[in-house]
Order: structure tokens, then C-alpha cells, then sequence
């Protein structure tokens, strides 16, 4: 198993795939993050007015979609650690109530209790330290509020992994080749090798303290959702 990353290795890669990002979201996946994101959204119980945190944030796209849930009287917070990202996140979404803030996902700016839903869609697997990260997420927390982390799973059916195995190494990885991103991407395999299984997910956020956690499979087995509740 290849050793963990250091956090300045993991921003640097979500600097540079920044200006590309969304475009290989979509190719990769043929479109269907945007199912998979929504689906975390709803699982999150924002509602409107709901004060909420998109952490990991990205280029902004799951917050974009909390702030149409929380509409005028609501308010998002997108957390990232990338300065590129942000940048394109904030360039894209003037106009809705959403604050960008550079932070760290294991240190958040923000006091005890502060927010009513949480989203994370494909952060949980790079922080360096997920216990730690999902008892932040469970201290800035209201009680009865609900986390929705979404990220790559690995199926148990045999068939499945292999191919998953192989869409990440003949689809994946050649796709960002092409547009200069090879080992950006290249780093989503051996991180998905170190990245808890679904129960193994559940049960680190009921050590963090969640009342309730339940990890949702998808899309045949190859993205999951944990939903952890206060």
C-alpha cells in the first residue's frame, strides 16, 4: 500500500487540476456527478433558510445547489483549501448568498453548533486525517443536524471492483493525460486503496461522536454517501 500524502502534496494537486476541473467531472462521469451531488444535498436536510457548509468545496457546485435549497433567508459557507479552486468557485456564483473561505478541513473557522447541514463531496478522502476531520464536522454541528459526504466507494462484488479498477485506469487517467493531468489523477486509485470501506465509515463517525451514521452505495457500488446525524 503507497504511503499518505502530505497536505501541501494534496493542495498543490487541486491547484493545478483547478482551471480543468469541472470539465473531466463531467466527461468522467458522463454528467451523472450532478445526480450524485444532489442526492448528498438532499440527504444534508438543508431546507431553506438553513445556514450550511459545503466543505472541500471545490469550484463551488454542491454549494451552488445548497444555496437554491436555503434560498434568500439561508446562508452557505464554501470551505476549501485550494486558492485556485475558490477563485473559479467565486467567479462563477456572484450572485448567491455564498461565503468562500480558505480553511482547513481539520482546524474550521467556526464556533461549536454553528451550522444546520453539511455537505463534503469528495474531501473526505483526502484529508490526512479523516477521524479527526469527521469530529470537526461533528463539533460545528447543530444537534439533529446531518452531514452528507460524498466519495468514490469500492463495491464488494468482485466484478465491480475490477472494473472499477479498470474504468480509473483506461478511461480515467488517459482522459486527463490528454489535457496534461496524469498524475493529478493518476492519485485517485492508490487514495481510493487507503479510503475506509462504507461500514468502516459509519463507524469512525459514531466514534467521532454522531448519534447516527448509515454509508448509502451508489451508482452500482462505486460512489457511496455516509449521512451521519448529531
Amino acid at each position: 500500500m503507497s504511503s499518505s500524502p502530505q497536505p501541501q502534496e494534496i493542495q498543490a494537486i487541486f491547484d493545478r487540476i483547478a482551471p480543468k476541473y469541472d470539465q473531466l467531472n463531467n466527461g468522467l462521469s458522463l454528467g451523472l456527478h450532478w445526480i450524485w451531488k444532489q442526492m448528498a444535498v438532499k440527504w444534508s436536510e438543508a431546507r431553506p433558510g438553513s445556514i450550511c457548509l459545503d466543505l472541500c468545496c471545490g469550484s463551488g457546485d454542491v454549494a451552488q445547489l445548497l444555496a437554491r435549497q436555503v434560498g434568500t433567508t439561508g446562508k452557505v459557507y464554501g470551505v476549501d483549501f485550494s486558492r485556485q479552486q475558490l477563485a473559479i468557485a467565486q467567479a462563477r456564483a456572484p450572485h448567491l448568498p455564498i461565503t468562500w473561505i480558505e480553511g482547513d478541513a481539520l482546524h474550521l473557522p467556526f464556533a461549536d453548533q454553528h451550522f444546520d447541514a453539511l455537505t463534503m463531496s469528495y474531501g473526505l478522502r483526502n484529508v490526512v486525517d479523516i477521524s479527526a476531520s469527521l469530529k470537526e464536522i461533528r463539533r460545528v454541528l447543530k444537534p439533529g443536524a446531518k452531514a452528507a459526504i460524498l466519495d468514490f466507494n469500492r463495491p464488494q462484488n468482485s466484478q465491480l471492483r475490477a472494473f472499477q479498477q479498470g474504468y480509473l485506469d483506461y478511461f480515467v487517467v488517459p482522459t486527463a493525460q490528454r489535457l496534461g493531468l496524469r498524475e493529478e489523477y493518476a492519485y485517485i486509485s492508490p487514495s481510493l486503496d487507503r479510503f475506509p470501506t462504507g461500514s468502516e465509515q459509519v463507524d469512525l463517525a459514531l466514534q467521532a461522536g454522531f448519534e447516527q451514521a448509515v454509508h448509502y452505495a451508489i451508482a452500482v457500488g462505486m460512489m457511496g454517501v455516509l449521512v451521519a446525524q448529531t
